[in-house]
């Protein structure tokens, strides 16, 4: 285990990679274009979520009266921020693989809630790091759900207590639930001094949370369990204080034996259990409002200059300068190609024959061979590959390339070929025709040794 200072600088840099790469601002700006005209398919369709559910076949399943408040939560279903904020693991901040997560629950008369659920892929089908809505009913919960290997909610990954992560007319609340105003520990006592925290749990929060949670079960008190790692679980205990006219009161204390691990209890959400990783990247200083998402720009920072868009990377179309025959020389895009820009056709043609023929090129040629095999840029191209961003990957290699370039072999073009491989892949998935849970491996980078295909332990927290 890793003191917190490591651990906390750990966490801190995967959010920081994820902000940069996981929703690009392209996608932020389609999905919202396409929401705010009323298209929530179209908007799902730009933030890369899947649509398996018909409102129309939910109104003759589950009554009228339930398919319109889906068909409302649709229509302000934020799909990009739901992205925003899905659950990640480290070491590369993917989307956490084989999860159901409940965003709404439909609660039907003389029987159970039918929920609004997101769901990702296994992690051999992770390819495009798509999401997918659906609807769940328990009353079916036999029924066939596809080849997803856990279509049941997951208890500790929700957020349908915490709709102002993916509901548009919601994430005005972001900034009181993130804790950025407030007590500092909302009026209740902080843990006992022998139960160790890391530095990023919101413990400030846990009591109010630990009530919401409560009530949305119909109860006023009682005891929560908190799930910190594989093997560390705390208990937030509330009760009411009759000397304080019946205002709650709280007590965190760490759980032994088999008690953190009943089943009965309810388990804190891990929406709730973290500080927000925005308001941690915005504390340290290490992003600005306009890099993150606006609806949580706006919350988080309110009353901030609203920007045209969030900065784009520099692009890569000026000249690169190149040590060649003991002067500077350029190479850099021309007519959709990157070429020498200065030496003339007739040597660059002798010079292409004479390495065709064994020789060793000259050093602009060695460059261009070079930005075409292992161009410098290759890390944030693997990493928007990784993330699915197939566009903004395809961009920063045009960008570097040209359009008009064919890829030579070497780790470019690799890692353009295995996210191809991943995508059939993903496909084979949603068409059931690869469910078995053994499908290939698909990292368009090098994969960790010993690596889960479900991870249990290996989370972003």
């Amino acid at each position: 285990m890793h003191p917190w200072t490591a651990n906390e600088d750990s966490r801190l840099s995967l959010w920081l990679h994820v902000r940069e790469f996981a929703v690009p601002a392209s996608m932020i700006e389609a999905a919202t274009a396409r929401r705010t005209v009323g298209d929530w398919a179209g908007a799902c369709a730009a933030a890369r979520v899947d649509v398996d559910l018909n409102p129309r076949a939910a109104a003759r399943t589950h009554g009228q009266e339930i398919a319109a408040r889906l068909r409302a939560d649709l229509r302000h279903l934020a799909p990009d921020l739901l992205r925003w904020h899905m659950p990640r693991i480290a070491p590369d901040g993917l989307l956490r693989p084989g999860l159901t997560i409940s965003l709404a629950r439909y609660q039907q008369t003389g029987g159970d809630g039918v929920h609004l659920v997101a769901r990702t892929p296994p992690a051999w089908a992770d390819a495009g790091q798509r999401i997918s809505l659906a609807l769940w009913d328990p009353a079916r919960s036999s029924a066939g759900h596809g080849p997803h290997p856990h279509p049941r909610p997951d208890r500790r990954f929700r957020l349908d207590l915490h709709r102002h992560l993916w509901d548009a007319r919601r994430t005005g609340e972001l900034r009181v639930r993130a804790g950025t105003d407030g007590p500092p520990a909302d009026g209740h006592p902080g843990p006992d001094p022998e139960v160790p925290l890391a530095r990023d749990c919101a413990v400030n929060r846990w009591a109010a949370e630990a009530g919401i949670l409560l009530r949305a079960q119909g109860r006023a008190v009682g005891t929560v369990a908190v799930r910190l790692g594989a093997r560390k679980r705390l208990l937030i205990e509330l009760s009411t204080d009759p000397v304080a006219l019946g205002h709650s009161t709280s007590r965190i204390t760490a759980a032994s034996g088999s008690t953190g691990h009943d089943s009965t209890l309810p388990v804190l959400p891990d929406a709730a259990t973290w500080v927000l990783p925005d308001l941690a990247l915005l504390r340290a200083g290490l992003v600005e409002a306009d890099r993150l998402h606006p609806l949580v720009a706006s919350a988080l920072v309110p009353g901030r200059p609203q920007a045209d868009e969030r900065r784009a990377r520099d692009g890569g179309a000026d000249p690169r300068l190149i040590e060649c025959g003991g002067s500077q020389h350029r190479i850099g895009l021309v007519d959709g190609q990157l070429v020498p820009l200065d030496h003339d056709p007739a040597e660059i043609r002798r010079e292409e024959l004479l390495a065709a023929l064994g020789g060793t090129p000259m050093p602009c040629l060695r460059a261009i061979d070079e930005a075409h095999r292992h161009p410098e840029d290759l890390v944030d191209i693997r990493a928007r590959l990784d993330h699915g961003d197939i566009d903004g990957a395809l961009g920063a290699v045009e960008g570097l390339l040209g359009p008009g370039a064919l890829l030579r072999g070497g780790a470019l073009r690799d890692a353009l070929e295995m996210a191809a491989r991943g995508r059939i892949a993903h496909g084979l998935f949603r068409a059931g025709l690869a469910g078995d849970g053994k499908g290939p491996a698909t990292r368009t980078g090098p994969r960790p040794r010993d690596r889960r295909a479900h991870p249990r332990h290996a989370t972003s927290r």
